[in-house]
């Protein structure tokens, strides 16, 4: 395990919103953290992945010299239930504008054994200092107005098994079009869009948008499939600070086969900057 100095930040939160609380993380030794994941961030049969991955990289945050995440792969292993778990970080390498670290989660067992859920590996560095110049050809999604789109409470609820504890604490505005699915009705194009925030009114940053690019229904229900779709590995890259105001988020879904499928997202905020991209393997729902 590394040697590095961990922060005074790791002491317990004293977080008034709900993200900063659930994702606080307590230091128990050098490269340990004690965590406790919250049951209002579970989404059917488990914890949210973005979720997850926000409380690893708050660790991976306080272990490593620099500040923020770049880019952070998650293999997640076996599926987390909310309660005690226990973040093990350690450092790769570090140098002058990047450090790299690992991290893994893991939760006890009835008989008391250690089960890791999730393994990352994630690079580290400070996006203040990053150069202003930005050449792309990337636009940000079209969508409806955010006064014009569906929250939670617009319209029916749909039928899908299980917790949807997770959707108390985001305020999502899905886009007209890729509603479908929750009337019955699905597009069959692989499509999400979505205003994002969350519910308490907490700003965005680049923590917080680990849990963005997980944080939408998934592509499969506008396939025609509904469940559970759990994923298999996940990797971000926070590409600049977001500001203040509603994110707009897009997720498309070209290939499902073998029971699997992709999911890349973007994430624009509300000064027309890509902020963070992603991408997932995850599994089908067998419905």
């Amino acid at each position: 395990m590394s040697t590095s100095t961990e922060t005074n930040a790791a002491a317990p939160s004293v977080a008034t919103n709900e993200f900063d609380r659930d994702t606080a993380v307590t230091l128990r030794e050098p490269g340990v953290y004690d965590a406790d994941l919250s049951a209002g961030w579970t989404i059917i049969h488990a914890v949210n992945g973005g979720y997850l991955l926000a409380l690893l990289g708050r660790a991976l945050g306080h272990h490593l010299p620099h500040p923020d995440p770049f880019t952070i792969s998650a293999h997640y292993l076996t599926p987390s239930v909310p309660g005690p778990a226990v973040i093990r970080t350690e450092t790769v390498r570090t140098g002058r504008t990047l450090s790299t670290g690992q991290a893994s989660l893991f939760q006890y067992a009835e008989d008391g054994t250690e089960v890791e859920r999730i393994r990352v590996l994630a690079s580290y560095g400070d996006l203040d200092a990053l150069p202003d110049d930005v050449r792309t050809s990337a636009t940000p999604p079209a969508m409806a107005p955010i006064e014009n789109c569906f929250g939670a409470s617009d319209g029916p609820t749909p039928q899908i098994p299980g917790s949807s504890a997770i959707t108390e604490r985001l305020d999502i505005r899905l886009d007209p079009a890729c509603v479908g699915w929750a009337i019955g009705a699905p597009s069959g194009k692989g499509e999400m869009r979505a205003w994002f925030g969350l519910a308490d009114g907490r700003a965005p940053d680049a923590l917080s948008l680990l849990l963005t690019v997980d944080a939408l229904p998934p592509t499969s229900f506008e396939l025609g499939l509904k469940g559970w779709t759990p994923t298999v590995e996940l990797t971000a890259h926070v590409r600049c600070r977001p500001a203040p105001g509603p994110l707009r988020v897009s997720i498309t879904t070209r290939n499902l086969a073998g029971g699997f499928l992709e999911e890349d997202a973007e994430v624009w905020d509300s000064a027309d900057r890509l902020v963070a991209q992603s991408r997932q393997l995850a599994r089908a729902p067998r419905g």
